[in-house]
């Protein structure tokens, strides 16, 4: 098995003493745009905009939608008529701030023995700035973005740290592989917390903590801590543990969002691309999930009524792909039903008491089961498929 590290990026792999650099950060862009905005007007609807990313939980939007949905409107401007100026801060204002930054003398040495063990690296920051501003700064660390399988940013992503559904949709767009996982920070709400509500371990490096308060923190220490705790600790013991109903929930919102990050801008030809004559397209694929969705899922759903234990089905929906004839229907509109389909599913959950989430059924293939276990076997069936189209689009 091979383990994950998700790795925060500020005041973990990189100092950046926010208290000084986030004004900075702002008094640049102010200057850059100052031709064209007042800025007062522009701190505000920044920060109306960044609120919007941290708090949005739609998983249908990038957090970039999401800014520029409030950003452009309170500077009553259309939507992208800064992209020019702010790309241009980006390459030629932005980096200025690294001075703001020191480099952690310990996360070179870090990274360079995970590489050598193999194990998966992800920079899971906060996604509420751009590609190329995440970029900068994990030079300003010392590492090249290559170095990296994924890089969380606004562009590609639909959840803020604050939410569980956030490291969820960072597991699916490096493809629901099993193994081990551990989160690491230094921000018990927004690194830790809600790594630990999707079931997932942690390390809490405390040497420049992000917050003030340290409950429920676990394991804790330095990276070099941190190195010594993965040479001996046994890989079993960081496998999530993905069964509560809040972990279940979070998987359930965050597969349209890896869904819609891994689909973006796909050529059209991709679509029907088909790695093995017995296996399916992408359009098959979501047709798949589409109809899933909404004929066994939401049917196996409605079946808890509240009076005794129910019996569960679940037919064979192997056959649909050649008697329903996917292969000739419209991926991305596919995607699109089930994005609605999840949305009414995802109703059904959220109007379930936690009474209902404990009644008892008998399922037709796993026996004596429950509600909540019932709608775990749906977060399993994403994580299957996206696995399944996350490896198709690797190989292409």
């Amino acid at each position: 098995m091979t383990l994950t590290l998700l790795l925060d990026l500020d005041d973990s792999l990189l100092k950046t003493n926010q208290a000084a650099f986030v004004p900075a950060y702002f008094q640049a862009l102010s200057t850059r745009l100052a031709p064209r905005l007042d800025p007062n007007r522009l701190g505000r609807a920044l920060l109306a905009g960044t609120n919007a990313m941290n708090h949005s939980q739609d998983f249908s939007r990038s957090l970039k939608d999401v800014f520029d949905d409030v950003f452009y409107p309170a500077l009553n401007l259309e939507k992208n008529s800064l992209e020019a100026e702010i790309e241009t801060f980006y390459d030629e204002s932005f980096p200025t701030l690294q001075a703001i930054t020191e480099k952690k003398p310990e996360a070179r040495p870090f990274i360079d023995w995970a590489k050598q063990r193999g194990y998966r690296l992800v920079v899971a920051t906060d996604p509420l700035l751009p590609r190329k501003a995440a970029h900068h700064r994990i030079r300003w660390a010392g590492f090249d973005p290559e170095e990296f399988e994924l890089i969380t940013v606004f562009e590609d992503f639909h959840f803020s740290k604050s939410f569980p559904a956030y490291y969820a949709e960072v597991l699916g767009r490096i493809g629901w592989s099993e193994g081990p996982v551990i989160m690491i920070g230094n921000d018990i709400e927004r690194d830790i917390l809600p790594a630990k509500r999707l079931g997932l371990p942690t390390f809490f490096l405390d040497g420049e903590p992000g917050s003030s308060s340290r409950p429920e923190a676990g394991l804790r220490g330095s990276l070099p801590d941190l190195r010594r705790y993965l040479e001996s600790a046994a890989q079993t013991s960081l496998l999530p543990d993905f069964s509560t109903k809040e972990a279940i929930l979070a998987i359930l919102s965050s597969t349209p969002a890896v869904l819609n990050g891994l689909t973006f801008d796909l050529d059209p030809a991709l679509w029907a691309f088909r790695p093995d004559q017995n296996e399916w397209t992408l359009t098959e694929l979501l047709c798949h999930l589409r109809d899933t969705e909404r004929e066994i899922h939401q049917r196996q759903l409605s079946l808890f009524n509240g009076q005794g234990a129910p019996f569960i089905p679940r037919p064979d929906t192997g056959v649909w792909a050649s008697q329903r004839d996917y292969a000739h229907e419209d991926g991305p509109a596919a995607l699109r039903d089930f994005i609605a389909a999840r949305r009414e599913t995802l109703e059904i959950l959220t109007n379930t008491n936690d009474q209902g989430w404990r009644q008892k059924a008998r399922h037709a293939i796993f026996g004596p089961t429950d509600f909540r276990e019932v709608t775990g076997f749906i977060a399993d069936h994403d994580r299957m498929h996206i696995h399944q189209a996350w490896a198709d689009l690797k190989r292409l």
